[in-house]
């Protein structure tokens, strides 16, 4: 069985159709979706001289053979295992436009990182791997914590390897970033080494420290200033603590206070991350919290 006569996809020019006319392949050639007419056929001895018709006899046969070399069609052979034909198959179809590319799944962004933010202060922290917000934690200007907890070496039930803490300075007479800083130190690291609020010695009790950083910082666009320590505790590995004061750029304008806990086991959080959530702590923009000031820090009593 050959297909019947008709515009069939051309073996040589894909692009193109040529007209098949039941038989054998013709000249006739045509774009895809032209008029589907067949061709007129030419009348015998109008065609040229015996010498062009002899010459395109040729050429058919070359086409043929071409077609037969190349596969353009498949047919079964009398043994069953398919043979190399020449005429179209009847599931030769007209080309398409090309195929429109598949969406592809949207990049994860960059631009919106998971933050904390200080609606009373008026500023954002980024929230590191290994960082989480506050949960179950009694002193409500903690911003965030790392993930976990963990039996506490001394008095106590259950400590963590770090916190980060945001007050607003109120009721000092100076509100000069570097004052501030050296001035809370020693009650920021009493607070989170010594002794609780509850009386307890959660890490045995303090017993000394060393200064081992202390300078100006730009915080927020503003400029601050942050005094580290790390401590030696009697029970426990110790720590590191520190202060840092800037100006807040909202409400008041009164000097924020920011506190960094951190363990200095190998189970604490590293202590670039002081530096990396400084870097990253923004001022709110948005217009939505107002700024303010927080809970504040006054003069010891």
């Amino acid at each position: 069985m050959t297909p019947p006569p008709g515009w069939y996809r051309d073996p040589h020019a894909p692009h193109l159709e040529r007209w098949w006319d039941g038989t054998a392949w013709t000249e006739h050639r045509r774009a895809p979706g032209a008029p589907s007419a067949p061709p007129v056929p030419t009348a015998g001895g109008t065609g040229g001289s015996g010498r062009a018709k002899a010459v395109a006899l040729t050429t058919a046969a070359a086409v043929l053979i071409a077609a037969i070399v190349t596969g353009a069609v498949v047919l079964g052979g009398d043994d069953g295992a398919p043979e190399t034909g020449i005429g179209p198959t009847t599931g030769t179809t007209a080309p398409t436009g090309p195929t429109a590319p598949s969406p592809s799944a949207p990049e994860p962004s960059a631009d919106d990182p998971d933050v904390v933010e200080d609606e009373l202060n008026g500023i954002t922290f980024p929230l590191l791997d290994g960082w989480v917000r506050p949960r179950h934690v009694a002193d409500e200007d903690v911003v965030m914590t790392t993930d976990g907890t963990y039996d506490c070496p001394g008095e106590g039930s259950v400590c963590r390897h770090g916190l980060v803490v945001s007050r607003t300075v109120t009721a000092r007479d100076t509100v000069s970033p570097e004052a501030l800083a050296k001035d809370d130190i020693s009650d920021a690291a009493d607070a989170a080494f010594d002794e609780d609020s509850l009386g307890q010695r959660p890490y045995g009790g303090l017993e000394s420290h060393e200064v081992v950083k202390s300078g100006p910082v730009a915080v927020a666009g503003r400029a601050g200033y942050l005094v580290r320590w790390r401590v030696t505790t009697a029970e426990g590995p110790g720590g590191y603590v520190q202060s840092m004061v800037f100006p807040s750029s909202v409400g008041t304008e009164s000097p924020v206070l920011v506190r960094y806990v951190f363990d200095a086991g190998e189970d604490g959080p590293p202590l670039a991350d002081m530096d990396r959530i400084t870097r990253g702590i923004r001022p709110v923009t948005d217009g939505v919290t107002g700024g303010g000031v927080g809970s504040s820090v006054g003069p010891p009593g």
